[in-house]
């Protein structure tokens, strides 16, 4: 009995000397623990990371005089295993953004407090966007105030900020570069392709941003972070909606799990928009449609619309669906898999189809064609305190993007399809380091490559017969290889310094023989490069923790595409 007893005695020291050496990590304001804190010492190369709850063990540390705490977003915490006796294994960090305003990614692809940054950058949420209710990201956008969004048709929405717009902006989901080569100077509608419903985090960065993301960014970035799966257990989500504006019927829904290695995400929305009805006041009489095109047996015949506020043959679907898978392959290493599919219905160019010529309408047809885009990303992320980097990020991506215009003018047979595919492939590396609690820098490097394949259709309406007509673009290759970097550094508490450069070089190499027929050039191809140095320097001043003044110094470039040549 007495050897019991001490046996028991024995297992209840050992159990308590194990509990105390796990640590929680928790926001200090909120108490809520935090994942993937990295504790290590600063002379070694062991480390640990916070689980999903907060907790690490830290018997390997034992007796330790310094111990860091770091994550992005959070101010470093260096304590003693002393230290860590007197708080009973509890830190707490304290976050670094300013209140009220959550951590931006968009100015070095990194997690970072607003209040760090020079560059201004709005952030919106997923709770903003179920209260906004909005019908496409195009609508998402607008709905911020500071994004104006050019609509040609009730399928399509361009933004527009600052005067810049279509491919002077740069888009970015989930870290890849979304820009293809055939981003054309007039207005593109490639926002409506992302689901509304299935983001989680949208950042709009004012002003030139070529520095993080290259060619395009002169404007501004709109960056897009689409929903994660949960960290632990199960969730679902529906959401209808129904508007009788556009007679829109909407469905979304997404189911999440969560497990300690594995989790997924599932999300797929259904969109059917039907014709859109003009307001009574205010509008201009020239959208009106007192009436459209019908075509019966392939004869084009005027028919009155008894309504004219109702802009008939504005209306299309869409699908949406979306796939999140991450498995933690250890403490320091992750990899997130994404898969995302939009493929639309025809959508009707409104401003086409009212388009009158000596009082008559000019076009019996003019559609877009299924915009389609797919997209799979893999993305590692790993987690070390090595000489180089605290962490890395590599993300590679392969897109698809098809496209078309289909047209044919009132009265005639001869109908004209072009349609544009694109292959765009990309690999992003990012590292990051912190040198001391006031000091990191973030480098990277990128390769994009796109494939551009256009092709040009006349049909004959009454014969059924089809020939070559001219495509869009000439058959094309577009590369970019890059490299960037970016540092931060805290010259006092009011005081903040940052500067980065980047350096890119573009070549597109161009085929024009298929339109040779049509287009007698006296070169079949083309060959073009171009070198770019871009840069940013700023400072921010922050006389208290609700307002900053950001002097930026940047400058951006566009280099050439397939659609400027």
């Amino acid at each position: 009995m007495k050897f019991q007893f001490l046996g028991f005695l024995l297992g209840c020291l050992v159990n308590f000397s194990l509990s105390a050496q796990q640590v929680k990590v928790s926001d200090s304001k909120t108490q809520q623990g935090i994942e993937g804190v990295m504790i290590f010492i600063p002379s070694g190369k062991d480390m640990v990371l916070t689980d999903a709850g907060g907790f690490a063990d830290l018997s390997e540390f034992q007796g330790e005089k310094r111990l860091v705490f770091q994550i992005q977003g959070f101010h470093i915490r260096t304590l003693s295993w002393e230290d860590l006796l007197s708080l009973k294994f509890q830190v707490g960090l304290h976050a670094s953004e300013i209140e009220l305003q959550s951590p931006v990614i968009s100015a070095t692809r990194w997690r970072q407090s607003q209040r760090d940054i020079a560059e201004r950058v709005r952030s919106i949420n997923s709770e903003d966007l179920v209260l906004r209710q909005p019908a496409t990201s195009a609508d998402w956008m607008g709905s911020t105030g500071e994004v104006f969004i050019q609509k040609s048709q009730l399928g399509g929405g361009s933004p527009m900020i600052r005067g810049f717009s279509a491919n002077r902006l740069l888009y970015s989901v989930d870290g890849v570069r979304m820009n293809t080569a055939i981003f054309r100077s007039g207005n593109l509608q490639n926002v409506i392709s992302l689901d509304p419903f299935s983001l989680q985090t949208t950042e709009v960065q004012f002003g030139p941003g070529s520095v993080m993301y290259g060619s395009d960014a002169i404007g501004g970035v709109m960056v897009f972070e689409t929903l994660a799966p949960t960290s632990t257990g199960t969730s679902t989500h529906i959401l209808t909606r129904f508007s009788s504006a556009m007679n829109e019927k909407t469905i979304h829904a997404n189911v999440s799990y969560g497990g300690e290695k594995l989790r997924f995400l599932t999300s797929i929305s259904r969109f059917d928009f039907g014709d859109l009805r003009m307001g009574k006041n205010g509008g201009q009489a020239s959208y009106l449609r007192p009436d459209y095109v019908l075509t019966e047996e392939g004869v084009d015949q005027i028919v009155t619309n008894p309504d004219p506020y109702r802009q008939v043959q504005t209306g299309y679907e869409q699908i949406n669906l979306m796939q999140k898978i991450r498995w933690k392959a250890s403490d320091q290493s992750t990899f997130d898999y994404g898969f995302h599919f939009s493929t639309s219905s025809d959508v009707p160019r409104y401003d086409r189809l009212i388009d009158r010529r000596n009082g008559q309408l000019r076009y019996a047809r003019w559609d877009y064609g299924p915009q389609v885009w797919l997209m799979n990303n893999l993305k590692w992320t790993y987690r070390g305190n090595s000489r180089w980097f605290d962490q890395l990020k590599v993300i590679a991506a392969h897109q698809i993007f098809k496209e078309s215009r289909i047209d044919r003018r009132f009265g005639e047979s001869q109908e004209f399809n072009r349609k544009e595919n694109v292959n765009a492939f990309s690999l992003n590396a990012d590292f990051l380091k912190n040198f001391s609690e006031s000091t990191f820098m973030s480098y990277g490097m990128e390769w994009v490559h796109n494939d551009v394949k256009s092709s040009g259709k006349e049909t004959n309406n009454e014969i059924g017969i089809s020939t070559l007509a001219s495509a869009r673009y000439p058959n094309s290759q577009w590369n970019s290889w890059a490299l960037y970097s970016s540092i931060h550094h805290k010259l006092s508490s009011r005081w903040k310094f940052q500067a980065a450069l980047r350096y890119n070089l573009t070549e597109i190499k161009s085929d024009f023989s298929a339109n040779a027929e049509f287009f007698p050039l006296p070169f079949t191809t083309s060959q073009n490069d171009h070198h770019s140095l871009t840069g940013n320097l700023g400072l921010i001043f922050t006389p208290s923790d609700s307002w900053a003044i950001s002097p930026l110094i940047s400058t951006g470039f566009r280099a050439p595409n397939v659609d400027d040549i």
